[in-house]
């Protein structure tokens, strides 16, 4: 048994419309976020990354010019996109905005 199930088109297309945010590039989804400072940034890095530990699956996360936050998505044990890559980046979702509120 594959570590998650790797979603169908119709799945992955389903899953995006509720992640606008979200673009798919091949096996991955990526999402950036421009935040307010560089503390805001690592505010928003150390937040998700609690989240994928707890999860157990952790995205690949860069911050650029000091304040622009992107977060890559995919199961590599599956070699595509499943819903674990679906469930971390809807808590990414809230995770930026309850940050952006502080």
């Amino acid at each position: 048994m594959p570590y998650a199930d790797p979603l169908t088109d119709a799945e992955l297309t389903a899953a995006l419309a509720s992640l606008p945010d979200w673009t798919h590039e091949g096996a991955l989804i990526r999402r950036s976020v421009k935040v307010a400072d560089f503390l805001a940034a690592v505010a928003l890095v150390n937040a998700v990354a609690d989240a994928a530990e707890a999860a157990n699956h952790h995205p690949d996360i860069r911050i650029s010019g000091y304040r622009n936050v992107s977060f890559e998505l995919s199961t590599h044990a599956a070699g595509a996109i499943t819903r674990r890559d679906i469930e971390l980046a809807t808590e990414i979702d809230r995770l930026v905005l309850e940050n952006a509120a502080r």
